[in-house]
């Protein structure tokens, strides 16, 4: 009888200590997890900052390839006799960069719009020709078996 109750008191201590590994490892788990985690998020914002600094540097560079004022003058005095209607802009100047894709835009799909007008009975002509006008033929490579 003593035997038994040592037997399972020794089943019960090994079950606690399974339980407790398995508990150790679940830890461990989640601490490699959130380690994980924040390394990941570490390299996400290296290199949102390595983008950022990236793209400052080049509209810096933008800001720097200004014309000179050579050309500056230039334009100024040729705007005395010949006036601009739009004054010359800055280059990578973004105050009519958005205006002037814009109307591009706009004038593009105004000239598809015009281009589908003009063309419509033409194209539904031609279509309905090939659908409707069938001129049934025997293939040339046809041969009648005799």
């Amino acid at each position: 009888m003593a035997s038994q109750s040592q037997g399972i008191q020794q089943l019960l201590q090994a079950e606690k200590r399974a339980a407790e590994k398995v508990a150790d490892a679940r830890k461990r788990k989640a601490r490699r997890l959130k380690q994980a985690k924040e390394e990941a998020q570490m390299e996400v914002e290296q290199y949102r900052r390595e983008r950022e600094q990236e793209f400052q540097s080049k509209q810096q560079a933008d800001l720097l390839h200004l014309p000179g004022p050579f050309f500056l003058c230039f334009c100024f005095c040729l705007s005395l006799f010949y006036p601009f209607p739009n004054p010359p802009q800055a280059m990578g100047s973004q105050g009519n960069l958005s205006a002037e894709v814009e109307q591009a835009t706009r004038r593009q799909v105004q000239g598809m719009q015009s281009s589908q007008q003009r063309n419509r009975e033409r194209v539904l002509a031609q279509l309905l020709g090939m659908v409707c006008d069938v001129r049934p033929q025997v293939h040339p490579n046809y041969r009648i078996a005799v």
